[in-house]
């Protein structure tokens, strides 16, 4: 037997990217399979579920979900350590971690399936991996068939007429506040990557693949730009910094997107799950958001509850996490 891990994925995944990109920080020796008609049938064998990515195991034992993903072979490859020493660090990392994934998807579902350019792009895109040796009628079929499904599902992410300004605006506002915080430093807590990084860049990867929100990365924040390059294959480049040392700079993200957005957003789906109701309105930054709820954001956000509960003292990152406004949600 091998020591050779299987990674079934699709470049159009972010957390698929997510979890190679983890892979190769990790040199941990693995195989990126392409999962379409080609390897269905090896896929089938592991996956429990129909999605990427899927992680088979040297054992042949099949992992799904990103965040368990790299939780389980943080535990079986420990370093370089994706978590910063600083507790404060490590747990808004871990903050980051659970926005990039569901906040974050919200940026780059919406952009790629709201306007023409972009459908056409990566309905194109997923096509062609689809059927890679297809005559181009085929191709053409299959591009209309992804474009029409696609493009009917983005109530999933919240992603309609009434809420598309508030996703823009924030995508926008994040660029900005990334750019100002990856000026001096290569990754998201200094010289290395850390679990939040690996998160929110298969978002800003992915969306950067796509016209409309690529052209924005690439017209107003070079500084994100570097960064998603970098962590196609991430390496240490020095140490994590301390809490005080990043706060200027990322707490203004903690706050103006996770405190005021992401927090009140994910713990009133919470809670629509849990009042069994179809649909759930709530204020964010001052404006209505509505849409279906989503039982896999309400499970996820109680696996971050359990993590905060489990922290030992949390004094420090209870002041932190009050003045972002994320301690309320955290507590619930």
């Amino acid at each position: 037997m091998d020591n050779i891990y299987r990674v079934f994925g699709a470049e159009l995944s972010p957390y698929s990217v997510k979890v190679r990109s983890y892979f190769r920080y990790k040199t941990i020796p693995h195989r990126w399979i392409v999962r379409n008609p080609a390897s269905q049938g090896e896929y089938q064998k592991y996956a429990k579920l129909p999605l990427v990515p899927l992680v088979v195991t040297p054992d042949n034992e099949g992992i799904q979900d990103s965040t368990p993903i790299i939780e389980r072979l943080e535990a079986r490859f420990p370093e370089p350590s994706i978590h910063p020493g600083d507790p404060i660090a490590a747990f808004v990392s871990v903050l980051i971690e659970e926005f990039g994934d569901e906040w974050g998807n919200k940026w780059m579902f919406h952009y790629r399936w709201a306007r023409e350019v972009d459908q056409l792009s990566a309905a194109g895109r997923i096509a062609r991996m689809m059927m890679p040796d297809a005559p181009e009628e085929q191709v053409s079929a299959m591009i209309a068939q992804v474009r029409g499904r696609m493009t009917g599902r983005v109530w999933f992410v919240g992603s309609s007429a009434e809420n598309a300004p508030r996703i823009e605006d924030s995508f926008r506002e994040t660029l900005a506040l990334l750019e100002a915080h990856l000026g001096n430093r290569p990754y998201l807590f200094g010289g290395r990557p850390a679990f939040g990084d690996f998160a929110l860049w298969g978002q800003l990867y992915n969306a950067w693949t796509d016209p409309t929100p690529g052209a924005i990365i690439e017209g107003r924040a070079l500084n994100v730009l570097a960064w998603i390059q970098r962590m196609l294959f991430p390496r240490p480049e020095g140490d994590f910094e301390s809490w005080a040392s990043l706060e200027p700079t990322l707490a203004p993200l903690l706050e103006r997107q996770v405190g005021r957005l992401f927090m009140p957003w994910t713990a009133a789906n919470a809670e629509a799950i849990a009042a069994g109701r179809e649909e759930f309105t709530v204020e964010l930054g001052g404006r209505k958001w509505t849409q279906k709820p989503q039982k896999y954001h309400a499970r996820s956000l109680g696996a971050l509850r359990e993590k905060y509960a489990a922290l030992a003292d949390k004094r420090a990152i209870d002041a932190v996490l009050e003045r972002a406004g994320c301690l309320a949600a955290l507590r619930a």
